[in-house]
């Protein structure tokens, strides 16, 4: 039987899991379990005897070594004091050498600096001596038309003119050297010229050598630049001039194509010959871009006076412009080490998006050109007011339809740029909108003065303007929420970037993405939309405050419209209210009649009239309070009916009209009522009368009669006696006009 010790070793040994281990491994089934227990107790017990043995002869081995490690630990105190006092004496020998040698070692410092300016004389008069003589043979190098050895001579001048900073004419030798380099450089550009249009690897490496060698190597970029930039412009006035058929989409199609087979193939090839070859070959399409003849500009436009929808045909071309874009910065990142940050790569960027520009910053006119086609084309009045009121309801969807158009194109064409000209452009093309329904309104108005018509149809009419209203103020409310998202997800992660520097251009995100720079030409239109962008992150409310504010406005003016509907007829039944005969005549009332108690005169006609149209109210707003009408709701929310109270909430539609309507009543009653100049006593509780049947339908609507109603009633009840106390606390003008009309 096998037992591990080993585990006991362990920093997380457990008793259980060994014991359960040990008996695991026991295989022999003829041995019990007790038998098997008591041998490894036993072997337990030997195992730990030797343990206590290992460790007592340990312990006296370590009690007989003990006198010797101590005094070891003295001998090797000892030797440390005496190395101690040693250092002493060598740090005071040190100094003494240092105070005793100072001015020995400040002479050969000084000797060594007077070696050095001599050891430079000595160099400048050889490279002096060395300039001369190159100076002398240059001539002779020339005319040998060995390029190599003119280079290498040139080399070894620019060399002595770097020791001879100092001399006179300095600036002379210099002009002397730089004539000679153009020189060497209008020899060689006809051979650099035809190495580089042959594509010779081995031709274009030397003369990289030689140009680096004289400092020249950003002249040989422009020829090699020149070569390439020739070359594609060619390639694109054939395309041009061969496919006149065609439209500039399909020209810069083609176009792109080629570049990016050669942005391709030039990396490739000027990877064996320049240290830089992305840079060079993104230079060189940057240059061609610039170049072209006839330009971006000048065929976009052309392409856009022939469309009717210049917006769709601009986002046309700049797809297949973004394609390219595209593809290079693809390109460019699967050569990059990191990110991509280069100057060269944004100033490429820069050149592809610049044709486009311009467009963004008329962005403005663009849209509100396309949005007041659209509006144009939007019916919303006919000769019949039903008809006029279904074309308002559908103009809605018509409406907004080319709003969101308008969002969506904002994103395509300018990234989020024009998010300020699409606003402005968004609100003028709503206050149009609101124009021409308050003209409609206007002509409503005409028609219904003109017509015979059922004034609980047009009740119904205005309350579907009133709709028509809220679902205007909920769609605004929506396009308000989407513009605002679209802003930030587009434009705000773009800013606020870090500032120019020396007006280079910013490179904090990858610059074919940082379209604030690319589209937008003015700094101060930048600014202008970092501050909106700050003003949203600081929670501000809305971008379409004013045409809230405004389609606010034209539901008070619906709600007008269909208030005046509605009350037209109390206004026709209490108009002549003050004018009635039966005020002042003497056969209404008389000794017969003036003793008669109050509730044997009736109602007029003209109060029960008001009070059966009050009551039927209800039932004409049944159709529109019965079922969910969250547009309503909202449009009664922003509008404001007459004689109402500004309110955030209310329980019933139905119950704010019946208090409008009551309300208006009893205003216009009041008023007819103190018009009239004098009235009897009988007439006085005629009146009275009529004042009670106005309050009982009041409360069977649930409504209450104004102070002013209560106030008259008082008035017109009250004895000559009474009256001046009864009227202490009321108006002194309604207490003035009542008493000039009872005559007291």
């Amino acid at each position: 039987m096998i037992m591990d010790f080993s585990k006991f070793l362990d920093e997380n040994f457990d008793i259980k899991e060994w014991v359960n281990a040990a008996f695991k491994s026991q295989k022999d089934p003829t041995v019990k379990k007790d038998q098997y227990a008591t041998t490894m107790v036993m072997k337990l017990q030997m195992f730990i005897q030797e343990v206590n043995n290992v460790i007592e002869e340990a312990s006296q081995q370590a009690v007989q070594n003990l006198p010797r490690v101590i005094r070891e630990i003295e001998a090797v105190k000892q030797e440390a004091s005496l190395l101690q006092d040693q250092m002493r004496m060598v740090k005071e020998d040190i100094q003494k050498v240092e105070h005793d040698t100072s001015q020995s070692m400040q002479m050969l410092l000084q000797l060594d600096n007077i070696k050095s300016r001599m050891q430079a004389a000595s160099n400048a008069l050889k490279e002096a001596d060395n300039w001369s003589t190159l100076s002398a043979d240059i001539e002779e190098v020339f005319d040998s038309q060995d390029i190599n050895v003119i280079a290498e001579k040139l080399v070894g001048m620019q060399q002595s003119l770097q020791i001879l900073v100092d001399v006179p004419d300095y600036k002379d030798r210099c002009q002397h050297l730089e004539k000679l380099k153009n020189r060497l450089e209008a020899m060689l550009s006809p051979q650099v010229v035809a190495a580089f249009n042959a594509k010779s690897l081995e031709s274009a490496q030397v003369y990289v050598k030689i140009f680096s060698n004289i400092d020249r190597l950003p002249q040989l970029y422009k020829y090699y630049h020149k070569c390439h930039k020739t070359q594609l412009l060619n390639q694109w006035k054939t395309i041009v001039e061969t496919n006149q058929e065609e439209t500039v989409v399909e020209w810069l199609s083609e176009f792109y194509d080629q570049m990016f087979s050669t942005w391709h193939t030039q990396v490739q090839w000027c990877s064996q010959v320049f240290k830089e070859p992305e840079k060079i070959v993104s230079q060189l399409l940057t240059e061609t871009l610039a170049a072209m003849e006839p330009s971006i500009p000048y065929c976009i436009a052309n392409f856009l006076e022939s469309k009717s929808s210049p917006l769709d045909a601009l986002m046309e071309v700049l797809q297949v412009s973004e394609r390219f874009a595209k593809s290079i910065e693809t390109a460019l990142e699967s050569h990059a080490e990191g990110p991509l940050g280069s100057e060269y790569s944004a100033t490429l960027a820069m050149a592809i998006y610049a044709p486009y520009r311009s467009y963004v910053q008329r962005y403005e006119n663009y849209e509100e050109a396309a949005l007041s086609t659209h509006l144009n084309n939007i019916p919303l009045d006919k000769q019949e007011v039903m008809d006029s009121v279904r074309v308002l309801g559908e103009s809605v969807n018509k409406l907004f339809s080319a709003a969101n158009k308008g969002n969506e194109r904002c994103l395509k064409l300018t990234h989020g740029c024009g998010y300020i000209s699409l606003l402005q452009a968004l609100k003028n093309y709503f206050i149009n909108y609101g124009k021409e329904f308050r003209r409609v309104l206007t002509n409503l108005r005409e028609k219904i003065k003109m017509g015979d018509n059922d004034p609980w149809a047009l009740f119904q009419h205005s309350l579907r303007i009133i709709q028509t209203c809220g679902e205007l103020i909920l769609h605004v409310e929506e396009l308000d929420d989407s513009l605002m998202s679209n802003i930030l997800h587009s434009i705000g992660k773009q800013t606020p970037s870090t500032p120019k520097i020396g007006g280079e251009i910013r490179l904090r995100v990858n610059p074919f993405h940082q379209y604030t720079e690319l589209l937008i030409e003015k700094v101060e239109d930048r600014e202008a939309l970092e501050l909106l962008v700050t003003k949203l992150e600081e929670e501000m409310p809305s971008v379409l405050e004013v045409v809230k504010k405004d389609f606010s406005a034209l539901s008070v003016d619906a709600h007008r419209f269909a208030f005046d509907i509605v009350f037209a007829q109390i206004k026709e039944h209490l108009q002549e209210v003050s004018t009635m005969e039966i005020w002042t005549s003497a056969s209404a009332g008389g000794a017969l009649t003036a003793d008669l108690p109050t509730f044997s005169l009736s109602p007029q006609e003209y109060i029960t009239q008001v009070g059966q149209y009050l009551m039927t109210i209800p039932q004409h707003l049944e159709p529109f309070t019965t079922q969910d009408n969250p547009a309503l709701l909202v449009a009664v929310k922003h509008g404001k009916l007459p004689y109402t109270e500004e309110q955030e909430s209310f329980e019933q539609i139905a119950d704010l009209w019946l208090e409008s309507m009551a309300r208006g009543a009893m205003h216009m009653y009041c008023e007819e009522i103190l018009k009239i100049p004098e009235i009897t006593a009988h007439a006085s509780r005629q009146l009275v009368t009529d004042i009670d049947y106005l309050s009982n339908v009041l409360d069977d609507l649930g409504l209450q009669p104004s102070e002013t109603v209560k106030n008259i009633e008082t008035l017109l009840k009250c004895s000559k006696d009474n009256f001046d106390e009864e009227s202490e606390n009321m108006p002194r003008r309604l207490v003035s006009v009542l008493k000039g009309m009872r005559g007291l």
